[in-house]
């Protein structure tokens, strides 16, 4: 029992390093969507809008025509129960084919069970009415408004794609270019919802606070990840081409059969193989 805890406890200390952050973090941005809501509550007047919201719908009532609604429309879509559970599948695909492991799948993937659960906590627990239809560009949305959906899953699901490309990419520019289209779509799909009248600003801004915590959550769990990976001298994180690192390397059997009555002094070959003679 002691050599199987030895042999595969290196490997399980990391993960669970991992599992152990993003459960706790999770915990804590579903804690801190309701206090987003407590705090949103103290700050809006009877009518339950913010000083913010009316005068920024107001804003973009004033620069709508049947065009740029349609295009509007047609890329907040994008974030939406179909479009970003597609465009989620694809980068993920991609980032598995590139990196060679599970890691985008997991680490995509469980960011946005948690945004999912932190929206739905949030609508249920508010039920904060969205702007009137009249002010509204069709097709209309019935489900309560805050927190923004929408801005909320593509904050996480982009913002973590983006962290998993720059660790893929080396050089500098291509990583800032990476972060500037990143944040542009993000903040482009908050603002589109406003546009279309859709949400609240305020509805818009918690999202991309609660969404940036958790991003920021999921990113220090993976650091810790390999940082206790490097600690316990596990090797590096597993590929397809590389699995998980379960057994002692070469160097380490050979340095213990160095060590043994058996190896005869001789410093064995690669492989940990005593040398024949």
């Amino acid at each position: 029992m002691k050599s199987l805890t030895e042999k595969y406890g290196r490997w399980l200390g990391p993960y669970a390093a991992l599992w152990i952050t993003l459960i706790i973090g999770g915990f804590l941005v579903v804690v801190l969507t309701l206090l987003s809501a407590e705090v949103y509550n103290s700050v809006v007047d009877q009518d339950g809008v913010s000083g913010l919201d009316r005068p920024a719908l107001q804003l973009a009532k004033e620069y709508r025509n049947p065009g740029l609604d349609s295009a509007v429309t047609a890329f907040t879509n994008i974030g939406g129960g179909i479009g970003m559970p597609i465009l989620a599948s694809l980068l993920v695909a991609w980032l598995i084919y590139v990196s060679r492991s599970w890691r985008p799948l997991i680490l995509v993937g469980g960011a946005a069970a948690v945004s999912v659960t932190a929206t739905s906590v949030g609508k249920t627990l508010l039920g904060r009415t969205r702007p009137d239809h009249v002010d509204a560009v069709p097709p209309f949305e019935f489900s309560p408004s805050f927190p923004s959906g929408h801005t909320l899953n593509t904050t996480v699901v982009i913002g973590i794609v983006v962290y998993l490309m720059c660790l893929e990419f080396r050089k500098t520019s291509a990583r800032t270019w990476m972060i500037i289209a990143g944040a542009a779509f993000i903040i482009a799909m908050g603002l589109s919802r406003v546009f279309l009248g859709h949400h609240w600003l305020t509805d818009v801004m918690a999202a991309w606070l609660i969404g940036a915590a958790w991003v920021g959550v999921v990113i220090l769990a993976h650091r810790l990840f390999h940082v206790i990976r490097r600690r316990e001298h596990a090797g590096p994180a597993p590929t397809f081409e590389h699995p998980a690192h379960l057994k002692d390397s070469a160097d380490e059997r050979a340095e213990r059969l160095q060590g043994s009555p058996d190896a005869g002094g001789g410093a064995g070959t690669r492989g940990g193989e005593p040398s024949p003679g």
